[in-house]
C-alpha cells in the first residue's frame, strides 16, 4: 500500500490541497495518518475516496451531499457516472483507480470505450497521455511503486499494438519511408509505438527498431533502410547528450527529415533546418498536418 501527500492527492484529484483540508475539517470526508514522526499521509483508500468525490462533484454533486452519503452510495454513482460519461477528465481519474487496484478489467473496459468512441489518436492526446503525466510526478517522487506503473503501461503498449495491428499495410512501393527507434538507454516506448500507429494509419512505410538501439546500429539501419525520416523520443538522456546525439544525425544524414519527440531542447539550441523538435506526439501530427509531409514519392 502506497502513501501519499496532500500534493499528490491533489495531482490526481486536481482539487486544490487547500479546500481538501476544509472538506477533512468541515466534512471529515477522510482523515489522515501520521507517521511515528507526526507527518500526516494518507493511503491508497483515501485516494480512491477522494477521486471517487472529484468525480461526483465534477458532475454537479455539492459536497455537503457526497459527505451524506455511503461509501456504497459514492461508488454506485461513481460506477454509473463512469459507464455512461466519457469526459476526459473523469476518464482519466478512472484510469488512476485502475493503476491503484491493479485492475485489468476496468481499465480494458475504459480504454476500449474511449477508442470506440473518439478514436485512438484522441484517446491518446487526451486521456492516456494526461494519465502518464500525472503518473510520471508520482513515480518520480516515489509514491506509486514501479510495478504500478510498469502494470499499467504494459496495457497501454497492447492496446496499440492490437490498432497498429488492424491497420492495412498494403503500402505503395513509392511511400516515403520513417525510420523509428529510441536512443541507447531509452527504454519508453508508448510514444514510439503511437507514432507507428499515426504514420502506417496516414500511409506511411515504417522500420520500427524499438528500444535503446546504440548509434552504430542506427547508422547500420539507416544504410540500408534509406529513410526519408526518423523519428525518435528522448526522455532520460542529459540536454548535453541530447544536443550531441541530434546534431550527430542532423550532420551526418543532412538528407533525412529527423524528428525528435519528448525533449524539450530548446529550438535555438539546434541550429539544423532538418531537425523538427516535438515536445509532444501531438506536434508532430500537427507538423504532418500542417507541413503536409508527403506520403509518397512524386
Amino acid at each position: 500500500m502506497s502513501n501519499y501527500s496532500i500534493k499528490d492527492l491533489e495531482t490526481l484529484s486536481g482539487i486544490k490541497a487547500h479546500t481538501l483540508r476544509i472538506w477533512e475539517q468541515r466534512y471529515n470526508i477522510i482523515s489522515p495518518k501520521r507517521t511515528d514522526t507526526n507527518i500526516r499521509f494518507y493511503d491508497d483508500d483515501d485516494l480512491k475516496r477522494i477521486l471517487n468525490i472529484s468525480l461526483l462533484n465534477q458532475n454537479g454533486f455539492k459536497i455537503s451531499k457526497i459527505a451524506g452519503m455511503s461509501t456504497k452510495e459514492i461508488n454506485d454513482q461513481v460506477f454509473s457516472i463512469s459507464s455512461d460519461a466519457l469526459k476526459y477528465p473523469e476518464q482519466v481519474q478512472a484510469l488512476v483507480l485502475s493503476m491503484i487496484d491493479i485492475d485489468e478489467e476496468r481499465f480494458d473496459k475504459i480504454v476500449t470505450k474511449c477508442v470506440m468512441q473518439f478514436g485512438l489518436e484522441t484517446t491518446m492526446i487526451h486521456i492516456i497521455y494526461p494519465f502518464l503525466n500525472k503518473v510520471g510526478v508520482l513515480w518520480q517522487i516515489g509514491t506509486i511503486n514501479p510495478y504500478q506503473e510498469h502494470f499499467i503501461s504494459s496495457l497501454i503498449r497492447q492496446k496499440i499494438i492490437v490498432a497498429i495491428d488492424t491497420i492495412d499495410h498494403d503500402f505503395k512501393s513509392n511511400s516515403k519511408r520513417f525510420l523509428l527507434y529510441l536512443p541507447e538507454t531509452e527504454l519508453h516506448e508508448i510514444g514510439l509505438l503511437f507514432a507507428t500507429y499515426i504514420l502506417k494509419s496516414r500511409g506511411f512505410r515504417v522500420f520500427y527498431f524499438g528500444q535503446t538501439l546504440p548509434y552504430p546500429e542506427f547508422q547500420e539501419a539507416c544504410e540500408y533502410c534509406k529513410p526519408d525520416y526518423t523519428f525518435t523520443v528522448i526522455t532520460s538522456l542529459g540536454v548535453q547528450e541530447a544536443k550531441n546525439l541530434i546534431e550527430k544525425k542532423a550532420n551526418e544524414y543532412p538528407g533525412i527529415l529527423h524528428f525528435v519527440a519528448g525533449y524539450q531542447l530548446p529550438e535555438s539550441e539546434i541550429h539544423h533546418k532538418n531537425v523538427f523538435l516535438a515536445e509532444t506526439v501531438s506536434d508532430f501530427i500537427e507538423y504532418l498536418e500542417e507541413n503536409k509531409v508527403a506520403i509518397s514519392h512524386s
